[in-house]
């Protein structure tokens, strides 16, 4: 599928599950605290279906899909027949009307905990932390070596290189010193320390990634699979070779293997390849091509292929996908707090955000990742979209929820003159985030880190 065409294809899946879910958990609670509910809507604007229930309420799906919600009695938005005031919104009592507002995040965290619960039943194929570190680079300067497995990234075990991403992703932020556990090849533990504090303040994640410079360790130079009709095939490299050098260079790596090829076939195609076939040493004269392969670039190929790198399987029984669970959901739960606190106190770059253009380009590729990646990544939006609908912003879940604390605190409802101008400010705060959210997004197509 087209990359664009993909996004907005699985980021309207995404927000059409997730919408839902989460307007069904307000829909939910207040029938059941005894309100009528005059519409649930997924998406805003003119309905393009439409469906009234035995209920009387009316079920839509409407033309702009970047949100929903439920629509109930309120004797504030008209007058209300005598025989429907019982089941009118504001004749509830406070408890109810913050088990409505609240049910809608609390079914976006069900959502996570169960999405994260599938994620592990049917198994998280990942890759295994083993590392190297780039030249010059913060990690280099710690002592982050080629064939290091992390384990321990501050206080978060750490067991695939995704969950390293992550652990580390949420540390940056912080940019203080991070302690990280590794083990070497040899199965020697230690502890290096990352000094973040020397990342320039402002910068977005991804740039600090690279400064950090952190990747997965490349495999070894062994020839996983000879083709055949190629130069290795013909002169003589069998699958299981060790490759060690090119022209006399000394080969420290497959991804190395590749820049030496390119290096000494510009100057001439006709290559010495060093190798070892059961610890003895051979050596192979071919003439390498320069070819292109799916439509990439040409490059200087010479036939052999790359061992995979090591995986790391999660898969869990259903008891044991359940303690995964809880534990993914309560670690991301944490440290989306964590990141907000560091955006608010001006540790954090703004530039962090991301909107619903950074959320589809994300959808597409953990789509494409298969049905696991993606359960993942539903996950995570659920649980982000719950929380920042609990900040008391008004307009928001949480700013309905902080009106209701209030009434609960002076033992009246706030004035409908405060709320309205309450009102005004969440739109005003709200439009702020997301033309922020949109700028970051367009400035990272525009201006890549």
């Amino acid at each position: 599928m087209n990359p664009v065409l993909g996004s907005v294809f699985w980021l309207l899946v995404t927000l059409g599950v997730l919408v839902t879910f989460h307007e069904f958990g307000h829909y939910w609670v207040a029938r059941r605290c005894g309100v009528k509910v005059l519409r649930f809507s997924v998406g805003f604007g003119k309905a393009i279906w439409k469906h009234v229930g035995r209920d009387g309420c009316e079920y839509q799906v409407a033309a702009i899909p970047l949100g929903g919600y439920v629509k109930m009695l309120d004797a504030r938005e008209g007058e209300v027949p005598p025989e429907l005031r019982a089941q009118e919104f504001t004749a509830q009592s406070v408890w109810k009307r913050i088990a409505i507002v609240i049910a809608g995040p609390g079914f976006n965290l069900i959502f996570t905990i169960a999405a994260f619960w599938l994620m592990f039943v049917l198994g998280r194929t990942d890759y295994a932390p083993i590392v190297t570190a780039t030249p010059h680079s913060i990690a280099a300067e710690a002592g982050i070596r080629p064939g290091d497995r992390l384990l321990q990234v501050g206080n978060t075990t750490v067991t695939t290189w995704s969950g390293s991403l992550d652990a580390l992703g949420y540390a940056l932020l912080g940019r203080e010193p991070l302690p990280v556990t590794v083990r070497d090849p040899d199965g020697t533990q230690r502890v290096v320390v990352l000094q973040l504090e020397k990342l320039p303040a402002g910068k977005d994640v991804g740039h600090y990634l690279l400064q950090l410079g952190i990747k997965l360790a490349p495999p070894p130079a062994i020839a996983a699979n000879v083709e055949a009709g190629q130069p290795a095939a013909a002169a003589g490299i069998q699958g299981g070779d060790r490759l060690v050098s090119v022209n006399g260079q000394p080969v420290a790596n497959f991804e190395d293997l590749g820049k030496l090829i390119a290096k000494a076939a510009a100057q001439s195609p006709r290559l010495v390849i060093g190798a070892e076939r059961h610890g003895k040493p051979m050596q192979f004269q071919l003439t390498a091509r320069k070819e292109s392969i799916d439509g990439q670039p040409a490059r200087w190929i010479i036939g052999v292929g790359s061992p995979a790198l090591k995986t790391a399987i999660q898969h869990y029984g259903p008891v044991g996908a359940l303690r995964a669970s809880l534990s993914e959901t309560w670690g991301h739960t944490r440290d989306v707090f964590d990141m907000i606190r560091e955006m608010l106190s001006g540790r954090a770059s703004t530039s962090n955000l991301s909107g619903v253009i950074g959320i589809a380009q994300v959808a597409n590729a953990s789509a494409s990742q298969g049905l696991s990646s993606f359960l993942q990544f539903l996950a995570l939006v659920s649980l982000s979209l719950g929380i920042l609908n609990l900040l008391p912003i008004p307009i928001l879940d949480g700013g309905h929820l902080l009106y209701y604390l209030i009434e609960l605190v002076k033992g009246s409802p706030l004035s409908e003159r405060a709320m309205i101008a309450g009102q005004y400010v969440g739109l005003l705060l709200l439009f702020t985030l997301m033309g922020l959210a949109f700028y970051n997004d367009i400035h990272r197509i525009i201006l890549p880190t």
